[in-house]
């Protein structure tokens, strides 16, 4: 486990729209843009190995491509080449970080001085959900998913620890960009389940457009 005197003051960011990363999860990712190869090369040659996931948003009326402050950074724990030379990586998320700005310079990718402060949690042991009714929150999650035409393992969900299962369903669940950076940007545990009882159920009645759900 890393603790915070590992973590740069420097990260390589990596904007993908609808890609969540949260702390103690994983993400695997298909890499094949020349100019995230060479920044999974660099990350490579670190010793921390950390790459920060971010939702990039578009700014009103400008078309302008800008980042969201607060994301997660992941350390690269699998890592495989395809024989046309992409790349197949899993990234396990360490800690979420705020930018503070971004790192002007020679390289294809971006770059960000972030500060860790404020996300010492992340850092620890799992988290409890102690209000946490998992029945009613099953019964609400296989509606969704009937709707949505989505299936799973449910005797896997059942077993699953509280973080592991309310962060998974975060990330797998397909909510639009700004949806997955407010359960990215939730304090806690107990505040993410409940975003994210407020999205199925905003989902269920109709609420977000039908390219959410595709």
């Amino acid at each position: 486990m890393m603790s915070a005197a590992d973590l740069p003051d420097t990260i390589p960011v990596f904007p993908l729209p609808g890609a969540l990363l949260l702390p103690r999860a994983r993400l695997p990712l298909h890499i094949f843009e020349p100019r995230y190869l060479a920044m999974l090369d660099d990350t490579m040659k670190t010793s921390h190995r950390l790459i920060g996931m971010v939702q990039p948003r578009e700014v009103p009326g400008s078309g302008e491509k800008r980042l969201h402050a607060i994301g997660c950074a992941g350390r690269l724990t699998q890592f495989s080449e395809t024989e046309d030379g992409r790349y197949m990586i899993t990234l396990a998320g360490i800690s979420r970080f705020r930018i503070r700005e971004e790192v002007p310079g020679f390289t294809p990718y971006r770059r960000c001085d972030v500060t860790w402060d404020g996300f010492a949690a992340d850092l620890g042991g799992v988290e409890v959900d102690r209000g946490f009714d998992r029945p009613a929150f099953l019964d609400l999650l296989g509606r969704y998913f009937d709707a949505m035409s989505l299936s799973t393992d449910w005797d896997s969900l059942k077993e699953a620890e509280d973080e592991l299962l309310i962060n998974s369903l975060s990330m797998l669940c397909p909510f639009d960009p700004e949806e997955k950076q407010a359960l990215l940007e939730a304090p806690s545990l107990t505040t993410r389940r409940e975003t994210l009882v407020t999205l199925i159920e905003f989902a269920l009645r109709g609420g977000g457009p039908e390219e959410q759900m595709q």
